[in-house]
C-alpha cells in the first residue's frame, strides 16, 4: 500500500528515498527524473503488471508493520490470473506484500499455474539494511522472466 508521502503526492513511490524509481531507471531506462505521468506511461509499455497485493487496508503512517490485520482486503488476483494466463511469476516488493499474498490470495487460487513467487527487497526507505546497489542486484532477476 502506498505510504503517507505517496498518498499526499497522489503518486506511487513518491518518497524521495524510495528506491523503486531508481531501480526502474536502471532496469528499464525509465527516467526517474521525468514527470510521474511519463514514468507511468513507460511502465505501461513494459511486459509486466504493477499491482498492490492489497486493495484496501487501514494503516496509520507508512510502516507495513502498522497495518491493521483486520482491515486488509486483497486485490482480485484470481480474476487477474484468469485474464492474464501468460503470467509466469509474481514478484513482491518486500515481505509484507508477500505475506498478505500468501495469506489472502494463495488459498483462493485453484492452481498457482506453476508460477514463481519471488520476494524482492522492499524499495521503501524503511528497509535501510540494504543499499540501492544491493537491492538493484536482487531486482535484476525480473529480467530473466521477460521475453
Amino acid at each position: 500500500m502506498p505510504g503517507v508521502a505517496s498518498l499526499e503526492a497522489v503518486q506511487y513511490y513518491a518518497h524521495p528515498r524510495n528506491a523503486f524509481w531508481p531501480i526502474m531507471d536502471e532496469l528499464f531506462d525509465i527516467d526517474r527524473n521525468t514527470s510521474y505521468e511519463r514514468r507511468i506511461a513507460a511502465v505501461k509499455k513494459l511486459p509486466l503488471i504493477l499491482w498492490d497485493t492489497l486493495q484496501a487496508c487501514h494503516r496509520p503512517g507508512s510502516l507495513d508493520s502498522a497495518i491493521d490485520a483486520g482491515s486488509v482486503r486483497a486485490n482480485d488476483f484470481p480474476g487477474l490470473l484468469a485474464r492474464q494466463p501468460q503470467i509466469r511469476a509474481i514478484f513482491f516488493n518486500g515481505a509484507a506484500s508477500e505475506k498478505y499474498f500468501r495469506q489472502l490470495v494463495l488459498p483462493q487460487l485453484l492452481s498457482p499455474h506453476g508460477m514463481d513467487l519471488v520476494r524482492l527487497p522492499s524499495t521503501s526507505p524503511a528497509h535501510a539494511g540494504m543499499r540501492l546497489e544491493q537491492k538493484l542486484a536482487v531486482w535484476r532477476q525480473i529480467l530473466n522472466y521477460l521475453d
